[in-house]
């Protein structure tokens, strides 16, 4: 739906589309915590799967129930529901009859406010909108958190979907870094570790980029932002380089998680 684009941190439909093909077969479920506007959702009923995702702001799970509604109306055979919730609490909010039949997670955490957004060049300079969530009232999104909450937060949501995934069932999370006064925030690592310690094992560490492949060079996209962070940083003779890339971190369950429980350490 076109309000989608206002969501501030959308996954890549063609990372979510890849995972379903990979690592499900038809009619399997697939889970996302935070399901934002419901695309691995839709990736997932359109290639015969059943989804359900959980969301924790009415907003985004309003987008995400009429995309799903479209993505039906176009001929997608899957069926899919989205819960609203804090994902940190997931197992009261899955049916517990779900336990140990999910098939596949797929998810990401949200990044940090440089990654967030849209920008519109006006008189006034250039203007950056659509980069938060709710109206910034409300704490309880893991967009608030500090690396060290949101990798804890996360690794309660994980704990849970531990719970709800069958034997051999994977987790894929996209965790792009980002910089935080010209400082690499490594994102991907964190989520590295909040999976160990719901459980999971690490089993793939991949690459999606988020670049042009030309010529045998890369033709990086960026923020106007990260654009701008970069070059003055050079200009001032830090070598630094435009991240070009998220990774895609795969999970399996394969032992059952020890430090953490749901919503307590």
């Amino acid at each position: 739906m076109p309000e989608s684009v206002k969501h501030p941190a959308r996954m890549l439909p063609a990372i979510a589309a890849h995972a379903v093909a990979a690592y499900t077969n038809p009619g399997d479920l697939v889970l996302d915590p935070m399901c934002g506007i419901g695309t691995t959702l839709v990736e997932a009923i359109h290639a015969g799967r059943d989804a359900i995702g959980v969301e924790y702001e009415s907003r985004w799970s309003d987008i995400a129930d009429a995309n799903i509604t479209r993505a039906q109306g176009q001929g997608a055979t899957g069926r899919a529901a989205v819960m609203r919730g804090d994902a940190t609490r997931i197992l009261s909010l899955v049916p517990a009859a779900l336990a140990g039949q999910v098939a596949l997670v797929v998810t990401s955490p949200p990044y940090g406010p440089t990654v967030h957004g849209l920008v519109r060049p006006g008189a006034d300079g250039v203007a950056k909108f659509d980069n938060a969530y709710n109206d910034g009232t409300d704490r309880g999104n893991l967009a608030y958190r500090d690396l060290t909450g949101l990798a804890d937060g996360f690794a309660q949501i994980l704990a849970g979907c531990h719970t709800l995934l069958r034997p051999g069932g994977g987790v894929v999370v996209t965790a792009r870094p980002w910089r935080k006064h010209g400082q690499l925030v490594d994102l991907p690592s964190a989520v590295i570790g909040a999976g160990i310690r719901a459980g999971l094992t690490p089993v793939d560490r991949c690459v999606a980029l988020l670049a042009a492949v030309r010529g045998g060079h890369l033709v990086a996209r960026p923020s106007f932002f990260q654009l701008q962070q970069v070059r003055r940083a050079r200009t001032a003779g830090t070598p630094m380089h435009l991240i070009a890339h998220e990774d895609v971190l795969v999970f399996a369950k394969t032992q059952p998680p020890t430090e953490l429980r749901e919503g307590r350490q």
